[in-house]
């Protein structure tokens, strides 16, 4: 993980870490360096960069600030507006583009804001033309044979342009609308769009099916992303299905790359059920190819429980949807998630799709004649618990040797009826603690013990 982008990109508090500078400079480095791609391959054109952002308030101020830095460094900036992280990855992939870029802090508050980087392919850029991003806004990069501290600015007819590219938003829309193998008439759908990206595009996509759609949070003001509402706030959505008699619901987050979904109980199915749902499905169907899903360590233990008497296999990576693309790119498995609602159907996307994930398990409940409460009745989930500690060096706190020998004293005790997990965040200065067992209380008791000694562990380091 880099300095300054984690595994989700850059990300932080607007204008204390992540300011319309870095912005710039982002923008002045990407430009540079694809231009320079091109002249390496005898191609003079200007490179075409597309960038999309959510409904945050200083998405403007950082998107404006990229689209400055792109032109003077001579790349054509084209803006999709606010839209959500795959249309970005599918307008990149399909329409030629040598990268992408969105802005966002996904699931984060409205004063945070983040700037994630896509490839020529649609997929979270590449660590090495990252490192190379970080070294220029620390003041120096060595690219191309050439020790650079300032970049040339494009001159004259070179000077980029911005484009207005909210068809290729629309077209991602009749993309997925195509995607429709039935008919939603006759069903109702609440969506949480968490006054984010998918506010006027899940509705549109799901109206256009047949479907008869409640929405909320889908008043977005710049300042509202987020709060109270989406996919990290879903008693919202739970509410809302139960009171209007709702068939399902679907919530989404800021950039609306996650999906949870509500039963019409008013139960909640999680991204580990969405994962057994539609890997269940496509198992039977033949079509999983090799009889394998990817997870990351946060899945639920029942989730395997489940695969395992359903004769599917699964890797598992560390938390992040890049990791989980990564894996299914190396091992051609079709479908891989986060527990957390990011899942990826290779098939139809390079990274996570919240409205997609919504359309796959609406496809499932119509092919099955199934309600939605019905569709994972086999996998039992076990109690999880999970607690941040702030601490001032994660990394370290987590290689500590009286750590570790404790972490592995409570697998030992917990055995094949339980896991423990603990790790640092790739976003904040915090140690992550997951535990797993039979009951709450036991979950419970294991979380104390080792967050009072990651907290004794950190004061011992002064």
């Amino acid at each position: 993980m880099g300095k300054y982008f984690g595994t989700d990109g850059f990300r932080g508090e607007v204008n204390v870490l992540l300011t319309g500078e870095h912005a710039y400079k982002i923008g002045r480095f990407l430009g540079w360096y694809y231009t320079r791609l091109r002249m390496k391959r005898g191609d003079d054109t200007s490179p075409r960069i597309v960038i999309g952002k959510d409904t945050r308030r200083s998405s403007y101020m950082l998107e404006y600030a990229l689209a400055a830095g792109l032109t003077a460094s001579g790349a054509d900036a084209y803006l999709l507006h606010v839209t959500r992280t795959p249309s970005v990855a599918y307008a990149t992939r399909v329409d030629g583009f040598d990268c992408g870029v969105m802005i966002s802090a996904s699931h984060n508050p409205f004063y945070d804001n983040g700037i994630k980087l896509l490839n020529g392919n649609g997929e979270k850029m590449d660590e090495g033309v990252i490192a190379l991003v970080e070294a220029y806004l620390d003041g120096e990069v060595t690219a191309f044979g050439e020790r650079l501290t300032r970049l040339p600015y494009a001159r004259r007819e070179k000077v980029g342009r911005t484009v207005d590219y909210v068809a290729g938003r629309n077209r991602y829309v009749g993309y997925l609308i195509s995607l429709g193998v039935y008919s939603f008439k006759g069903k109702t759908v609440g969506l949480d769009c968490a006054n984010g990206s998918a506010w006027s595009i899940a509705g549109a996509v799901f109206e256009a099916l047949g479907a008869r759609v409640f929405l909320t949070g889908a008043e977005p003001n710049g300042v509202n992303i987020n709060a109270q509402v989406g996919s990290t706030h879903i008693d919202n959505l739970r509410r809302l299905v139960v009171e209007k008699g709702l068939d399902v619901g679907f919530a989404y987050d800021g950039d609306a790359d996650r999906c949870l979904c509500v039963d019409e109980k008013g139960r909640i199915i999680d991204g580990d059920r969405i994962l057994y749902i539609l890997g269940k499905h496509l198992h039977e169907k033949g079509e999983l190819v090799g009889d394998r899903i990817v997870t990351t360590v946060m899945s639920n233990l029942g989730l395997y429980k489940a695969l395992d008497e359903a004769g599917i296999s699964y890797a598992q990576t560390a938390v992040g949807d890049k990791y989980v693309y990564e894996e299914m790119q190396k091992s051609g498995a079709v479908l891989g998630g986060e527990q957390s609602g990011h899942i990826i159907v290779s098939k139809y996307a390079t990274t996570g799709d919240g409205v997609l994930t919504s359309l796959k398990l609406m496809e499932v409940a119509l092919d099955k004649k199934l309600p939605f409460s019905a569709l994972s009745k086999e996998m039992t989930t076990y109690p999880q618990l999970h607690r941040s500690v702030k601490v001032r060096a994660p990394q370290k706190v987590c290689e500590t040797p009286s750590v570790l020998q404790r972490v592995k004293d409570i697998q030992a005790r917990l055995g094949d009826k339980g896991r423990v997990l603990l790790r640092k965040s790739g976003t904040e200065p915090v140690v992550r603690v997951m535990a797993e067992a039979e009951d709450e209380a036991e979950c419970l008791a294991v979380v104390e013990e080792l967050t009072s000694l990651i907290r004794r562990v950190d004061e011992s380091m002064g």
